[in-house]
């Protein structure tokens, strides 16, 4: 299956294809600050499932640690996916995908939450051990 998705403005316009390879929430700092709201939705896909369609020459990053490559739209500022490559992923923020049904599975970097949330999803520490993190969970 296919999605499509676009910035806020819809200057620039991509595809992903498949299922994602993971979806959830994100509690950290970072992500709350950049999203600037108090958890963010991530679904996580292999880079050969990611196309931009169009727009490209819009497109800014903003690369605050090695581990994320925040893209956005430089026109409206819309925000449009983090590509991680150290871990070989990259995160098209579940808004910017309005066709893919979001099923979050786990929370990552729990311990750093504003929001708590009573879902029954596991709640991580901080990240997956193959994601070199903890693995560790925390109580809801």
């Amino acid at each position: 299956m296919t999605h499509q998705g676009s910035c806020f403005c819809g200057a620039v316009t991509l595809e992903v294809d498949g299922a994602p390879e993971a979806m959830g929430y994100c509690h950290c700092q970072s992500c709350r600050s950049w999203s600037a709201g108090p958890v963010n939705a991530f679904s996580l896909w292999k880079p050969e499932a990611v196309r931009i369609t169009s727009g490209e020459e819009h497109i800014a990053t903003f690369q605050k640690t090695e581990r994320s490559q925040r893209q956005y739209c430089a026109k409206c500022g819309g925000h449009l996916m983090n590509r991680h490559p150290l871990w070989g992923v990259v995160d098209v923020y579940a808004a910017t995908i309005p066709t893919l049904a979001f099923v979050p599975a786990v929370h990552v970097n729990y311990a750093e939450t504003v929001l708590p949330m009573r879902d029954g999803l596991p709640k991580l520490k901080d990240f997956p051990a193959e994601l070199g993190g903890s693995g560790e969970t925390v109580p809801e």
